[in-house]
């Protein structure tokens, strides 16, 4: 089993790298190359930093939008996005401008509002509260660092969600793709957890 682990400049690459290994992943490439994305078994999309300057540096690298849709959205092969790597999975992000994304999962990513006694962004640990029945996912505490969220349009396409002022997006997904919007590699037990399911996921 081969794992992509997708290094575009924008994520924790070295942290998510060791807690993937240390879940069991046999196999974890950090690779900017298009064609070893269309060979794995597997992909991971960190990210961290503004939506635009993520979905840019991404573009940036020739042919790995191509072979990302291939991989994930033609083959079927499972993805798991952190973060920043999750919300590029959405049609659209407006953070600092309006920015397209990849388009897997239709909403888009939004500033989370302004909530007296609440900071921005919202940082630490919190909850994650299934919204439906997952395999990868299940109750626990995460750790989050963001300011913008997911706002969904197919509510079926909602896995999760966290309460900060407000329900937040935690995760979302469908057929083959899950994103989370915490950060597994700092999530401690919990998040190893859910990468050992991810790595054996057979959706």
């Amino acid at each position: 089993m081969t794992l992509a682990l997708i290094d575009y400049g924008a994520g924790n690459l070295r942290s998510v790298e060791n807690a993937l290994k240390a879940a069991g992943a046999p196999a974890v490439t950090v690779t900017a190359d298009p064609e070893t994305v269309r060979t794995a078994d597997r992909v991971v999309l960190p990210g961290v930093g503004a939506f635009g300057a993520c979905m840019g540096a991404l573009s940036a690298l020739g042919g790995m939008i191509e072979a990302l849709n291939e991989t994930v959205v033609d083959r079927g092969a499972p993805f798991l996005g952190i973060c920043v790597g999750m919300q590029l999975m959405a049609n659209a992000g407006e953070e600092m401008g309006i920015y397209p994304g990849l388009g897997w999962i239709d909403g888009t990513v939004r500033r989370l509002p302004d909530t007296p006694g609440l900071k921005v962004p919202h940082m630490g640990w919190n909850d994650v509260v299934p919204a439906r029945t997952h395999p990868l996912i299940v109750p626990g505490e995460a750790y989050f660092l963001h300011s913008y969220a997911f706002d969904m349009t197919d509510p079926a396409e909602l896995i999760a969600t966290t309460d900060h002022g407000g329900s937040v997006t935690a995760a979302v997904g469908r057929d083959n793709m899950l994103g989370v919007q915490f950060h597994p590699e700092k999530s401690q037990a919990y998040g190893l957890a859910l990468l050992a399911r991810f790595v054996e996921w057979k959706p």
